[in-house]
This record gives C-alpha cells, structure tokens and sequence, in this order.
C-alpha cells in the first residue's frame, strides 16, 4: 500500500449528479421539516440540549469511549465516576460539546474557516487522548487508517502524504463556501475528503463529525447546529467504513458514498424530529405536574433548571428571575418527590449535598 493521491473537489460527474435526485429531494426535505420544527420552539436551547449531549457521548462511543450519558450528567452534578478510565472519557465527551459551543459563537462573527478548524481540534484533544499529538495542527508525518499492530496487512487506508494537506485543504475550503452546488451533496463530498486527508494524527472521526451540525447551520439549513449523525453512523458503521475506505477505489466509490451520506442525512432528520416532538411532549406534561404538584409561581423556572440539568444538586440549580429562598426551594423538591416526578439518586451525607434527578427524560433518550 502507498499513500493515497487526493482528487480536486467536487468530484462528482453530472451523470452521478442526476442520479442523486431522489436521495437529494429526500434528505432536502426531511432537513426542511425538521428545521421548521426548530424554529417553532420557544425553548429550543432548552429543550434540545439533551440531544446535543446525546450527540457527543454517542460520537466519543464511536472512537472507543463507554461512558453514559448518564454518568456525564451525574459527574457535572458532583458525583465522581468510580473508574478513572470514565472520567477521561466523559472529559473527552465534555470536550465535544466545548467545541460546539466554541464553534457556533465563532460563526456569529465570520465565516468558517481552518484557522476555527484547527481551534476545534485542539479543544476536542485538550487532556484527554491524544493530548500528546499535536493539537490544533495538521500532522507532519504519515499517519494510518487501522491497526499496524498486526503488520502493513492491517492496515485499511493509507491517507495522503502531509506534504499535499496544504493543496488539499486549499481546495477543501473553497469549496465548503462555493454556494453553486447543493449543499447537502457538498457536504457529503466534504465529509468524505476530510476522512481521506486525514489531516490529524489523532481526533480526526470526532472533527469529521462535528463538522456536520455546523456546516448545516452555518449554510442556514438548520436554524441551530442541532443535528448529529453519530447515531446512524453508530448503527451503520461497517457500511459507512466500507464506502470511505472505497473511495479512490472503483469509478462509483463517490457517487455510492454521496447516495449512502444523503440517505444517512433524511434518516436522520427524521429521527431527530421524532425526538425532539417526544421531548417537547415530556416537556409540556412535566410543566403541568410540576404546576399541579407544587402550585408556585416557581414551578416553570423551577422545571427549566431541572431540565436542563437533568441530575442537580439544589445549589446547581440555574434561575431565569428571583431564585426562591433555600428552605422554598427543598419544599418544592421534596413535594416533586413525593409525586416521584423527580427521585434522590444520593442522599445528602455530612456536607455532601443531595443529588436529584429527572428520570424520565433520560429513560426518553435511552441512554
């Protein structure tokens, strides 16, 4: 095996082009419904943050991680993972949603760029693996797709020489902003050339991936980044090895990859709304028992900080308005207790605090 030579985007012949139709139409308007959904919520940071987070553990799963969303949530409330080996994993996932954050607060004042690309890689490796492989810079030696433990055989890809990343990425980026072509082929195109650069010598899954919600966003198909393909990938991850690892190879390798990416998008989208009508739904009960149970004028607020936090201790808890005092506050916990609306998931020790949690939205996500 040899380096891979990368070829000039766009790549696609216009006989591939008008055989992606159908598969554009479908991704096309699941995105379109699915953002119409976005922009109807009032609470839409709210209400979504749950799938942002799903996103990041299920994006960090793929490259070997095995904390839960749930021990993510109980480590930002206080309690420390047993393992040492899960708390480098969920710093890894915290890392992710960082990078998220950092990325769409960028684009609020110019336009994506490598500069931002390279700002986002260093996040995602800040303390956790791969802190040690240059962060925040392209590789300057070769790197591998699969083991070498087992020989040159193991070896699935050999991704292109550091020497043509400049060229390449040159080219990447003109065409992340050449607006001529739909955007939902070219993006498929772009996350395809980033995986066979393979720019980085370590974190370049996570970036490809993160790279998704914010060119959707950044190209105004989607009103917030909030949308995530871990999950299908997750799911159809030997089909979607596979078409990577045949580009270059047969003449169909990209147009079969594009067909399989659009595909992957429409699925997606749909799955996306789904739950985020589901979340929505959960929602609104909840502001209804929280308001029969507790009959304060704090029981809205009070349901948004638990939202959002999903397992809390009371002082954790953030406020839109005047916080009620501390002993109001334990007797609206306590009375949600008492509904099992909200449940202990550890009692209060000494000076260790109590810490709550709201089980049904995470039996919702099941995860």
């Amino acid at each position: 095996m040899v380096p891979a030579i990368p070829k000039t985007l766009p790549i696609l012949t216009k006989a591939d082009w008008h055989s992606l139709i159908r598969d554009m139409g479908r991704a096309n308007r699941a995105l379109a419904e699915y953002n119409g959904m976005l922009r109807r919520l009032k609470n839409s940071d709210l209400l979504l943050s749950p799938l942002r987070l799903q996103e990041a553990v299920l994006s960090s799963r793929i490259e070997g991680t095995l904390a839960t969303m749930s021990e993510v949530l109980q480590f930002e409330a206080g309690e420390l993972p047993k393992k040492e080996s899960r708390r480098h994993d969920i710093e890894e996932i915290l890392n992710y949603r960082v990078a998220l954050d950092a990325a769409v607060q960028s684009l609020q004042t110019k336009p994506f760029g490598l500069n931002l690309l390279l700002r986002l890689h260093k996040i995602l490796l800040t303390s956790v693996r791969g802190h040690n492989k240059a962060p925040g810079e392209f590789r300057r030696q070769q790197n591998f797709v699969g083991s070498r433990v087992g020989g040159i055989e193991t070896v699935r890809f050999i991704p292109p020489e550091w020497t043509k990343l400049s060229a390449g990425f040159d080219n990447w980026e003109k065409y992340y902003h050449d607006d001529q072509d739909e955007p939902v082929v070219r993006l498929a195109l772009l996350h395809a050339q980033f995986e066979y650069l393979h720019p980085f010598l370590d974190g370049n899954g996570r970036i490809g991936r993160i790279l998704i919600p914010i060119f959707l966003y950044e190209k105004g198909l989607l009103a917030q980044p909030t949308f995530y393909l871990s999950e299908f990938i997750e799911e159809y991850r030997d089909e979607y090895i596979e078409r990577l690892n045949q580009l270059g190879r047969t003449k169909t390798a990209w147009r079969d990859w594009t067909a399989f990416f659009l595909r992957a998008i429409a699925a997606q989208a749909e799955r996306n709304a789904s739950k985020a009508d589901r979340i929505l739904a959960l929602y609104e009960s909840l502001k209804e028992r929280f308001m029969r149970t507790t009959r304060s004028r704090y029981s809205v607020p009070l349901l948004d900080a638990v939202f959002e936090l999903q397992y809390f201790q009371a002082s954790q808890l953030k406020w839109n308005g005047q916080p009620p005092s501390k002993p109001t506050l334990m007797t609206l916990l306590q009375s949600l207790e008492k509904q099992q609306i909200i449940s202990v998931y550890r009692d209060a020790n000494g000076r260790r605090p109590a810490i709550w949690w709201l089980p049904e939205l995470l039996k919702l996500l099941d995860l």
